[in-house]
């Protein structure tokens, strides 16, 4: 994300807190209670000040605090029996290519951040940070009073509004009072709705020892598992519910609300499996023996890279987008020149059909050429059947010759009786006296001349 866009994100942010906590206070509470500082007074709104601090307090944190990344020169301990992340297809530990440095278990590089991140759970674009080892306790404690601040909020406002549904007069709110109710509704609402529906999942986590990316690793070894592809494999990091949490907010469960530093470097996790070298999250079995995929040589293909044996054509003409056949009717320029095979006249505005036969290829011919399209949709693509170019090349050359006024043809005044007679000495005693005779005269026209010299 954008410097600039992240900021924005936090300042919205704030400004959703800090908006209900004043306002419910100064347009709300403090008039309901005849503007005169009470015991009873006091005694409401205290807690609630505490709680919108240690709100904010909380969000700073996870703005401000390191998540935490690779030290340089980090290399894991190989020889040591604490037990290390390694790559499936090569056995070597884990290394990110673009920090260039060794990646701890349960690290992941961040694109935002761009940086490997220890223990990463997600990158969070409402405090513009990575949220990691070293403040995913303060992320947890931050959706932890947001919950409480905002159901508090809510039990402050409504007991004013049921205390203005009654029959004394004096406790009717008025209409500043009454526009700034509305307003601390349809902002606090929507948002303990939302955080509220995050932080169950995140507090589900917190008792599982399980990051965001774990949770998605942990769903597709369950599919996996579902299908009978593998054998239940238990998550390696899951301690228990009190460790569990002690490993992120402390040991001493009376600071598991306060702001504290978590536990350990995030270079290293306790295990509870007996095997060090834990293999997850599990691989797809099937996958291990799967063939590489290569690319066909052409890319008209069927099935498994061959043309289509029974690719047969349907109909020449187009198909619109709603299913009726029709033709184009909009005059387009030719790419090719004249003397191409292939060019057709742009002023032609209809392309009589081809008729159709299965034994000749030349019934098959690309898009674009005489107005019949014969192609067939595959399953990735059209399907064109090859076309004998050498048998369009040779229609096209009768068609020009055959047409009324283009060429002189030269019709001889004497025919032969049968192919018999026409033997070859005499062809080429004819041809010596004729070139002789053209020699001699000088002025012979290239009408008598035959058609075969020419």
């Amino acid at each position: 994300m954008h410097p600039i866009l992240g900021r924005i994100a936090i300042g919205f942010v704030l400004f959703l807190i800090i908006f209900p906590i004043l306002t419910s206070q100064i347009y709300i509470v403090w008039p309901w209670y005849g503007r005169e500082l009470s015991v009873e007074l006091i005694t409401l709104l205290l807690p609630f000040n505490i709680l919108a601090v240690m709100l904010l307090w909380n969000y700073f944190l996870c703005i401000f605090t390191d998540p935490g990344e690779v030290p340089d020169g980090w290399k894991p301990d190989t020889q040591s029996g604490e037990g290390y992340e390694v790559k499936r297809l090569t056995g070597c530990p884990r290394f990110c290519r673009t920090c260039e440095k060794f990646k701890p278990p349960r690290s992941h590089h961040c694109r935002q951040c761009n940086r490997c991140v220890l223990r990463m759970d997600h990158h969070c674009p409402w405090t513009n940070n990575c949220i990691g080892h070293f403040n995913y306790g303060h992320f947890v404690r931050f959706l932890f009073y947001v919950d409480v601040t905002c159901s508090y909020h809510l039990a402050m406002v409504s007991y004013r509004v049921v205390a203005a549904s009654g029959r004394r007069y004096y406790d009717e709110p008025t209409g500043a009072e009454l526009i700034f109710i509305i307003l601390n509704y349809v902002f606090v609402v929507p948002v303990i709705m939302v955080v509220g529906a995050f932080s169950i999942y995140h507090f589900h986590s917190l008792l599982g020892n399980t990051t965001t990316i774990e949770g998605w690793e942990k769903d597709k070894a369950a599919m996996l598992r579902r299908h009978g592809k593998i054998e239940e494999v238990k998550f390696p990091y899951n301690l228990g519910v009190k460790r569990n949490i002690a490993s992120i907010l402390g040991n001493n469960p009376l600071l598991w609300c306060w702001p504290t530093v978590p536990p350990g470097t995030g270079l290293k996790y306790q295990l509870s499996v007996a095997d060090e070298h834990h293999n997850w999250p599990p691989r797809d079995p099937t996958l291990t023996n799967q063939p590489p995929f290569k690319l066909p040589d052409s890319p008209w293909t069927y099935e498994n890279g061959d043309v289509n044996p029974n690719l047969r054509p349907s109909n020449g003409r187009l198909r619109g987008v709603n299913g009726n056949r029709h033709k184009s009717t909009e005059d387009s320029v030719s790419a090719l020149p004249p003397y191409h095979p292939d060019y057709e006249d742009p002023g032609d505005s209809i392309h009589p059909e081809r008729p159709y036969s299965p034994d000749s290829d030349s019934d098959y011919s690309e898009e674009g050429y005489s107005g019949a399209v014969r192609v067939r949709r595959g399953s990735e693509g059209y399907e064109v059947r090859p076309v004998n170019r050498e048998q369009m090349f040779q229609e096209y050359v009768q068609d020009q010759i055959n047409e009324a006024g283009r060429y002189q043809v030269y019709e001889p005044e004497h025919t032969l009786e049968s192919d018999e007679d026409f033997e070859e000495d005499e062809f080429e005693e004819d041809v010596d006296e004729l070139s002789g005779e053209v020699g001699d005269a000088g002025t012979i026209s290239d009408d008598d001349v035959p058609l075969a010299l020419r």
